[in-house]
């Protein structure tokens, strides 16, 4: 048991490595990049739709210059976009995270011009399906890797690290007003489409991006004061103690109670286990919150 519990504090000593940390930004910064230039390629303009956000408003930018016998790339309108919003919002995110996802949306940019892939689907409904989970999925790559696709990303992650709540719904909505502009010009069909699409990635990063889910941890030890002392060292969260009598063991015990963010789980579960190898730990999701709640600041 020993050996195991250093193994784990080895590997969480690791992961914090500010070189670690950083490599892992990279990858998903690259491969989300990649994800998101595959996924316009093969299923995206295959179905004749627009994505969400700034990557589909440069779609109906260069499809309306298309219109009037203009080239303009979508590659340059995302750059064009993505960075004076990345320069209003990088003081309320971060600059690094605002940093790393301007090359995100660089990288996806040279993709789209290097790259070619080829289509999948003929049918436009699977591409549709299809579509919108790889295009979730490159987003939840980039914002798991502390960075995000730029775009909206940048204004809902402003609103949502000063105020504690998720807005992807309200991105949800304006993406379908843009879909509207897009029915009433190229087809209503294409814009009914473009809304299923936006509607399966935004279910992609519900389900797979917890950043501001809340999460209330019930504990119950015979080592209060240890554990809470570790739980306090670690983490900006109160914690209570309660004393309590154990039903079977007619032993004293205590009950601690915490409220933190669901992606400080893992660690704080190790923390409190380090401090009682026989704690119990019983994790329930918070429907809400009241009062002072620390969050931390992205990276």
């Amino acid at each position: 048991m020993k050996w195991i519990r250093e193994k784990i504090d080895a590997f969480y000593a690791w992961r914090k490595k500010p070189s670690v940390r950083l490599a892992v930004t990279l990858a998903a910064v690259l491969v989300s990049a990649l994800v998101q230039a595959y996924a316009i390629q093969v299923f995206v303009k295959q179905a004749g739709i627009i994505s969400g956000g700034f990557t589909g408003l440069g779609m109906l930018i260069e499809r309306l210059g298309e219109l009037q016998g203009v080239n303009i790339p979508l590659q340059a309108v995302l750059l064009l976009l993505n960075i004076p919003v990345a320069l209003l919002c990088c003081k309320g995110i971060s600059v690094r995270f605002t940093a790393f996802s301007l090359v995100q949306v660089a990288l996806t940019s040279f993709f789209l011009q290097v790259c070619s892939f080829t289509p999948i689907f003929t049918d436009e409904f699977l591409n549709v399906i299809f579509g919108g989970v790889v295009m979730g999925a490159s987003i939840v790559i980039a914002l798991r890797g502390n960075a995000s696709t730029g775009g909206t990303d940048f204004i809902a992650l402003y609103v949502s690290n000063k105020t504690g709540r998720s807005i992807w719904s309200f991105v949800f909505m304006g993406n379908a007003v843009m879909y509207c502009l897009y029915g009433s010009i190229f087809g209503w069909k294409y814009a009914g489409y473009s809304i299923i699409f936006q509607f399966i990635s935004t279910r992609m990063i519900s389900a797979f991006h917890h950043r501001y889910d809340l999460v209330t941890i019930q504990a119950t030890t015979a080592r209060g004061q240890e554990v809470a002392g570790a739980y306090i060292a670690h983490f900006r969260h109160g914690i209570s103690c309660v004393e309590a009598i154990g039903g079977y063991s007619k032993k004293k015990m205590y009950l601690l109670n915490t409220v933190l963010s669901a992606y400080e789980v893992s660690d704080a579960v190790h923390v409190m286990h380090e401090a009682d190898p026989h704690i119990i730990i019983n994790i329930l999701k918070t429907e809400q919150f009241v009062g002072r709640f620390y969050r931390a600041p992205l990276e």
